[in-house]
């Protein structure tokens, strides 16, 4: 089914018949393909919800280069629209960043929120990170200049996906120019100031490998998030809810059920 919000199209199934609802939100670079494991396991005792964000699988595009707040404000949309609200939204990554936002400015639309391998904290940087970005912005700064002579625009764009290749993050590479813009704007946005604002009581399930949103952030959401608790799945990396998907869904059952 599709439904319109902020100008795209957006890709959503509902499954089961009785129950809470569910709201299954995906990560970056995913789609409602890696949350058909878990939607199995819920779909008996719950009416589950999975979409695909705009820019991701069968949905359209953003408009227009959208950050956090825009997705929110779709995703607000598709359960007003729909009627799915309020329910429990189960997040992973950059679903979380979408789901922690939309929770901290409304607050009836999640009952419960779980987190697994979220984003949203931004890391200090490192000196070697530092390093490479101070290089990567002296080398554009040459390479923009480059593209101002006349008869090298051209040359000069060349060079600077080349420097976009070598020193983007893999997500960042996998993107067409538009859509670039709307990742840099999505991970520019640190919701610290987001989690003491959320109401739900939110269970955060966290790989112990993981190193694209390692532990420390789960523990201090655990800290910032008024009513949270932590479980740590032992050898878990970022995907650790596919992983370890018959215990991660074993918990997530339980805390959606118990009342």
């Amino acid at each position: 089914m599709f439904a319109d919000t902020k100008g795209t199209r957006i890709y959503y199934e509902i499954h089961g018949e009785r129950g809470d609802r569910v709201v299954l939100l995906h990560g970056w670079g995913c789609s409602v393909k890696l949350m058909e494991n878990l939607c199995s396991a819920l779909e008996q005792d719950h009416r589950v919800m999975l979409i695909d964000f705009p820019g991701h699988g069968q949905s359209g595009r953003p408009p227009e280069p959208w950050g956090v707040p825009e997705y929110a404000e779709s995703l607000r949309e598709l359960l007003e629209k729909t009627s799915f609200f309020p329910c429990a939204a189960v997040g992973h990554s950059f679903g979380c960043r979408i789901a922690a936002y939309a929770a901290s400015r409304w607050p009836e639309l999640f009952s419960k929120l779980v987190f697994t391998g979220a984003a949203g904290l931004k890391a200090e940087p490192t000196e070697e990170g530092r390093k490479r970005a101070e290089a990567f912005q002296k080398k554009k700064r040459l390479v923009l200049q480059l593209e101002k002579i006349p008869g090298m625009k051209s040359i000069g764009e060349q060079w600077e996906e080349k420097l976009r290749q070598k020193y983007g993050s893999a997500d960042y590479k996998a993107l067409d120019p538009e859509m670039r813009k709307t990742f840099v704007k999505v991970i520019s946005l640190d919701l610290k100031d987001c989690y003491p604002q959320i109401k739900a009581s939110t269970l955060l399930i966290w790989g112990d490998q993981d190193t694209e949103t390692p532990l420390w952030m789960g523990r201090q959401m655990e800290n910032l998030i008024p009513d949270a608790g932590l479980v740590i799945l032992e050898g878990g990396t970022h995907f650790a809810y596919l992983e370890q998907a018959p215990r991660f869904n074993m918990i997530v059952h339980h805390f959606l059920t118990e009342a």
